[in-house]
């Protein structure tokens, strides 16, 4: 691997079953002189179970523009160091992106060692459409900021995809009803690759329901995909569409004001129906 300047190499490790590790990525840990890790007791468990005895150095986002010089430096006289999180690819909700960057700037070489992650690992088995998507990471965690952060992506007509933890998920799902409606499919992927891998399919509010079936259900490492919106980005005055319809169920029948919303800003009927029988729950 050396060279007169080091590489960065970018390691996925397996984010449940140590199965899922790759050739590579153990090769690559094995030859390099550092391994950088979000919690070097997390990374010690797996380099012991795969006889690795590379040493290890703490790198979070705590200490990630700290030590980004230091390592900068190192890699720069010759150093291969590896970048490695606690689970998964690094840099996907993760620390190391000042890293990488300050790498390429300085024209150091950043060679991704491809694994698991549980983003593309929840997508896949879904069900959801997976042609077009986008990643939205961690929801905020004050709840009128999660509401305003969903409201903004109500109307994406790509898949959407979120992390979550144990204390927020029925939370966040209860949101995700009240901005994208009770019905929109989706499907919640816990614990992929480990033990108790499950995944829950149906409307947002029956996975409400079956997560609150059982408080074990809620234990865990969580990753929510949810379906595109049907609303058609030709729809330019859908907004305005909504907030009369919102003015006018109070006042007359739910065909009725949409009728009148419909024809008022040129946009679907049917699908302010849809939306307004959510409004009505």
């Amino acid at each position: 691997m050396n060279s007169k300047t080091g590489s960065l190499f970018v390691v996925a490790t397996p984010i449940g079953n140590l199965g899922d590790i790759t050739e590579r990525a153990i090769t690559v840990l094995t030859q390099v002189t550092l391994i950088l890790a979000e919690d070097t007791r997390h990374a010690g468990k797996l380099l012991s179970h795969f006889g690795i005895s590379t040493k290890t150095r703490s790198f979070h986002q705590h200490n990630e523009p700290a030590q980004t010089p230091k390592i900068i430096g190192r890699l720069q006289a010759g150093e291969d160091i590896a970048l490695v999180s606690d689970a998964g690819t690094p840099l996907i909700s993760d620390p190391g992106f000042r890293l990488v960057r300050a790498a390429r700037t300085n024209g150091i070489i950043v060679s991704p060692s491809p694994g698991a992650s549980a983003l593309t690992a929840a997508l896949c088995a879904s069900g959801v459409a997976t042609d077009r998507f986008c990643f939205e990471g961690f929801l905020p965690a004050k709840s009128q900021q999660r509401l305003q952060r969903l409201q903004k992506l109500r109307n994406e007509n790509r898949t959407l995809i979120f992390y979550e933890s144990s204390h927020r998920i029925i939370a966040s799902l209860h949101a995700m009803a009240e901005s994208f409606g009770h019905n929109r499919e989706a499907t919640i992927a816990r614990e992929i690759s480990k033990k108790f891998e499950t995944f829950y399919f149906g409307g947002i509010a029956s996975l409400i329901d079956q997560m609150q079936q059982n408080p074990r259900h809620q234990k865990g490492e969580f990753v929510i995909v949810v379906s595109a919106s049907e609303v058609d980005d030709s729809d330019s005055d859908w907004d305005g569409a909504i907030r009369l319809l919102k003015s006018l169920i109070v006042e007359m029948p739910v065909k009725t004001a949409c009728k009148i919303a419909g024809n008022t800003f040129g946009v679907n009927r049917n699908k302010l129906y849809r939306v307004a029988l959510e409004y009505k729950k």
